[in-house]
């Protein structure tokens, strides 16, 4: 019987930070995988962790016979990303929106491409 290898990393997830109500650290969770989620300290963690259920979860779907779902395609990603960055960094983010007349997401879109203060005087 052929074993069919499980691609994880094809499987898009969501990661956002819990707050101190919800005892603090991340939380991954898998949209093509209902009901799997995962967290931890930091978001490395949370990602390993959220591989470990993820890999859980689809191996018990194949053992019971249910479908296993297909990831849903890169293409169809939300492209967002959340993520907490230390005071001083969104300070700068802010000032150099400011400076620049351009929104907040704008400047921290633009910076993140570019790195925000290694940019060479022209």
């Amino acid at each position: 019987m052929k074993r069919e290898r499980l691609d994880l990393d094809a499987y898009p997830f969501t990661i956002r930070p819990l707050n101190s109500e919800e005892v603090g650290g991340y939380l991954i969770e898998f949209p093509d995988v209902p009901g799997c989620i995962s967290d931890g300290e930091t978001p490395q963690e949370a990602i390993a962790n959220g591989r470990d259920a993820l890999k859980s979860a689809l191996l018990t779907m194949k053992e019971f016979g249910r479908g296993v779902p297909r990831p849903a395609a890169t293409a169809a990603a939300s492209e967002q990303w959340r993520q907490r960055v230390p005071k001083s960094l969104h300070s700068r983010l802010v000032a150099r929106a400011k400076q620049e007349g351009v929104s907040f997401k704008h400047a921290g879109r633009h910076n993140d491409r570019r790195g925000l203060g290694r940019r060479k005087a022209s």
